[in-house]
């Protein structure tokens, strides 16, 4: 499939790009989120949690490594931030494949790259580019059917 490739030119379109694609992502995806330090990846959680029905604050859980939100019908919305991971060998011991394996959840994954050995075949990647201050260009390659 071709990807989807788009610009955003505020933090709050962003989010509405975000918000738009939680509505079409299936229950027991992983969604990789890729992006330089700063590039967007917090802000296009925050919508995606905010598509999902998350009314919390969503920050990014570098420091915690996962934050679970509660969903309805006994779903949730996993977001991890692999920065402070040093390799998937440290993701496994951490128990990440538990998460990835959840069919009622959906997983978003910061600095996914750090753990590419390990995620799923069928995974939805998101590549956030900045390319002004306030403008992103987000290109979002689908899993193979």
């Amino acid at each position: 499939m071709t990807p989807e490739k788009f610009k955003t030119y505020s933090e709050s379109d962003t989010e509405k790009a975000a918000f738009r694609m939680a509505s079409q992502i299936p229950f027991g995806s992983v969604v990789a989120l890729h992006g330089n330090l700063g590039a967007g990846k917090t802000v296009f959680a925050r919508g995606f949690a905010r598509g999902l029905g998350v009314s919390q604050v969503v920050s990014s859980p570098t420091f915690t490594l996962v934050q679970e939100y509660p969903l309805k019908n006994n779903k949730w919305l996993y977001h991890l931030d692999m920065y402070r991971i040093d390799n998937y060998r440290a993701a496994l011991a951490f128990g990440v494949d538990e998460y990835f394996e959840d069919k009622d959840a959906v997983v978003l994954v910061e600095w996914a790259e750090r753990v590419a050995e390990i995620l799923p075949e069928n995974l939805f990647i998101v590549n956030i580019r900045r390319i002004e201050d306030d403008t992103r260009e987000i290109t979002v390659e689908h899993p193979a059917p």
